[in-house]
């Protein structure tokens, strides 16, 4: 048995925004951000197709989410963005996986472990610019460095750092992390750190600023059809998921009632109301009702009453609607969409936090490459 409400995810769709992002930035090589379960997508499937799209390297938050990548059968290279698991370091080794090395206790712990193997680990190297998060101080390098240089089980490969505001264009920390980036670059040469590979640019970065690019890009959101606000526009984007579901019943109410908890919904008219089967529970925001609408045969319907937990409500008065019809929360219906933009715009949040809460109870339905 297959739930009313689903997320589908088109993998055409996702390949066909690789390989936009690789087309835009020219020369650097493409990771495929796939952390958070691939921004709620499903991590193994897009990997697997990103992998095939032309990915040679794919980055996820910690080593449980690459070794569920390994297992689910993706071949070729993982980055660990996050903190270690200082526990789970042996994870680093048997799944065959690139750590992030962002503190000093880090480098100690992975070195020890790479010299209980007797192998050569390659790692990334993070740089604190400013977002003042994980990674070394940009102005502490000449102190912090020389003990990871020295570790005969590490082998540098690139040194990255993050920025905080290349969403906010003309924002002055964001020049300011660039600058100290540079920075620390000449620090690590100067110390006799190199030749290494460098990445800096996230989604909103990528867009923002050629001269952050580097050797690598780091897309994640623009991989899934969506754009930073302030920077869509600039490469040609195809959204990959879809959230549906269908009407279980139609009912009518009257003026003068209320619908949902809390009585928050009153019917000034008599009101047709659809009842969906999705709610909370399966990520859809509380705040949508009274703010946003879903889609139903093509027309907008607004949501009303309070989202419960498997239930959300839509007012179809003067619709033909019946037991049945398919309901668009995010994605198209006929000449009306709905993007995951639109409705992070409209809760006062952003994309990211939206098409990671939906549900792990709805089921992800997959448009394959070649399908």
């Amino acid at each position: 048995m297959i739930r009313s409400t689903l997320a589908h995810v088109d993998l055409c769709a996702l390949a066909g925004n690789f390989r936009s992002v690789r087309a835009f930035v020219g020369a650097p090589a493409v990771i495929g951000v796939v952390k958070a379960n691939a921004y709620g997508h499903g991590a193994p499937e897009v990997a697997r197709a990103l992998e095939a799209a032309g990915a040679s390297m794919v980055a996820c938050a910690d080593i449980e989410e690459a070794i569920t990548l390994r297992e689910a059968g993706v071949r070729c290279r993982i980055l660990v963005f996050g903190a270690l698991s200082l526990s789970a370091l042996d994870g680093l080794f048997d799944y065959d996986l690139v750590p992030t090395i962002s503190t000093p206790k880090a480098g100690v712990e992975v070195q020890r472990a790479a010299a209980r193997r007797g192998v050569r680990l390659r790692y990334h190297l993070k740089i604190d610019t400013g977002m003042n998060r994980l990674g070394f101080r940009h102005d502490n390098l000449r102190t912090t460095m020389p003990p990871l240089l020295s570790a005969p089980g590490l082998a540098l490969e690139a040194v990255y750092t993050h920025f905080a505001t290349a969403d906010a264009p003309g924002d002055g920390l964001f020049a300011e992390q660039r600058n100290n980036f540079e920075t620390a670059r000449q620090t690590l040469a100067g110390i006799g750190i190199g030749p290494h590979r460098l990445h800096a640019a996230n989604s909103a970065a990528l867009l923002a600023d050629r001269s952050v690019w580097y050797d690598m890009v780091r897309p994640g959101l623009l991989l899934y059809g969506v754009a930073p606000a302030a920077l869509a526009g600039r490469i040609a984007l195809t959204p990959v998921m879809s959230l549906r579901s269908r009407v279980v019943a139609v009912k009518g109410v009257r003026a003068g009632e209320t619908i949902g908890y809390g009585a928050k919904f009153r019917a000034e008219r008599p009101t047709a109301m659809a009842v969906v089967p999705a709610g909370y529970a399966d990520g859809l925001d509380v705040r949508l009702a009274g703010r946003m609408s879903a889609l139903v045969r093509g027309r907008r319907a607004p949501i009303v009453g309070s989202v419960c937990m498997d239930m959300i409500m839509i007012d179809v008065t003067g619709m033909t609607v019946e037991p049945g019809d398919e309901v668009v929360f995010i994605g198209r219906q006929g000449e009306e969409a709905i993007t995951v933009a639109e409705m992070a715009d409209c809760l006062g949040t952003i994309p990211y936090e939206l098409l990671c809460r939906v549900g792990t109870r709805i089921n992800r339905v997959y448009n394959h490459v070649g399908s």
